[in-house]
């Protein structure tokens, strides 16, 4: 009998590289979990955020216009139900087998609210019949104890995603931006988070002011060391109205270039561990909203260059995390 103690799970090859993917794609998890395609809609539950109504801090971050992140947001707002008809609507008219999705409560602090009033709204969503789970995006700073007892009440019951803006590791970023809170919150949220039956997703934003390609990845590493599940990778863009736009019109800000962006991308992904779901590699804004950099107008073509890097290396997702060195 042999002696040899088999390798932890998250050291075995994952069955995304067994199916020739270079990293754990959303839509590959969704399918595996659900069997089925399955595609998120927008919900605007008209929530406002602590850094925008002056309880943290005052004129939101300074990247941010909720308008140009979520298509809920740029409707006029219908009722729970009503948004969630109208986007499987237009959805399908490019996935037209898809018959499943998830309420992506999206727009703003989608917990920054009493018990009371998020619990009909979650409620709302899932008596749809088309609605199989929920992802919900918050900050780290607005999962108040009774909610969190409400998040694990529905991760009981259905999917449930949480998804928290951490941007970065480094509080002086934090504070370039406006964010209002530093990384310690993230890692209380984190913490109590763990347990609660809700898979536990991280945005990130690459390409900040003052931070170099090692900062980068130290977020990446700090990602890892931390365990959470999921991942939203953004490039920083800029959109009208906001306090960066001015930053950039003046000069004071230059945005991230493709090239170095990709790199940057694939760098991040080779410290993940290869059990983290990839939800985004990039972001963008609609035309009406966008100042720059005009690179990532073209989502595929981003997409593209970041497979092709990984193809060039012959890399994929997890190559450099060093739990299974």
């Amino acid at each position: 009998m042999s002696s040899t103690k088999p390798l932890p799970a998250r050291c075995l090859t994952p069955l995304w590289r067994a199916e020739g993917l270079r990293y754990y794609a959303y839509n590959f998890a969704l399918k595996q979990r659900f069997g089925c395609r399955v595609q998120k809609v927008s919900v605007d539950a008209g929530f406002t955020c602590p850094n925008v109504d002056g309880t943290v801090a005052k004129g939101g971050c300074s990247f941010c216009d909720n308008r140009s992140f979520s298509p809920s947001r740029r409707l006029p707002r219908a009722g729970v139900l009503g948004q969630i008809d109208q986007s499987i609507a237009r959805m399908r008219v490019r996935y037209k087998s898809c018959k499943h999705y998830l309420a992506y409560f999206q727009p703003a602090t989608n917990t920054y609210a009493p018990v009371e009033r998020l619990r009909p709204l979650f409620e709302e969503a899932l008596s749809h019949p088309q609605v199989v789970g929920l992802a919900i995006g918050t900050r780290s700073d607005c999962v108040a104890d009774d909610v969190m007892e409400l998040l694990e009440e529905l991760a009981a019951r259905t999917y449930l995603s949480v998804e928290y803006g951490m941007q970065t590791m480094h509080n002086r970023s934090l504070e370039w931006m406006n964010r209002g809170h530093d990384h310690d919150s993230f890692l209380d949220a984190m913490e109590r988070s763990r347990g609660k039956g809700f898979e536990i997703c991280a945005h990130v934003l690459l390409g900040l002011p003052g931070e170099s390609h090692e900062d980068m990845l130290a977020t990446a590493r700090e990602l890892a060391r931390v365990g959470v599940d999921a991942v939203k990778i953004h490039n920083l863009y800029c959109v009208k109205n906001t306090k960066l736009a001015e930053q950039v019109e003046a000069g004071e800000v230059e945005l991230i270039g493709q090239d170095t962006y990709v790199q940057a991308v694939v760098d991040f992904i080779e410290l993940l561990p290869p059990t983290v779901v990839v939800e985004r590699i990039s972001g963008e804004a609609p035309p009406d909203y966008f100042v720059g950099p005009s690179w990532c107008l073209d989502k595929p073509a981003v997409k593209r260059a970041i497979e092709a890097e990984f193809v060039r290396r012959d890399s994929w997702q997890g190559k450099h995390y060093s739990a299974c060195l």
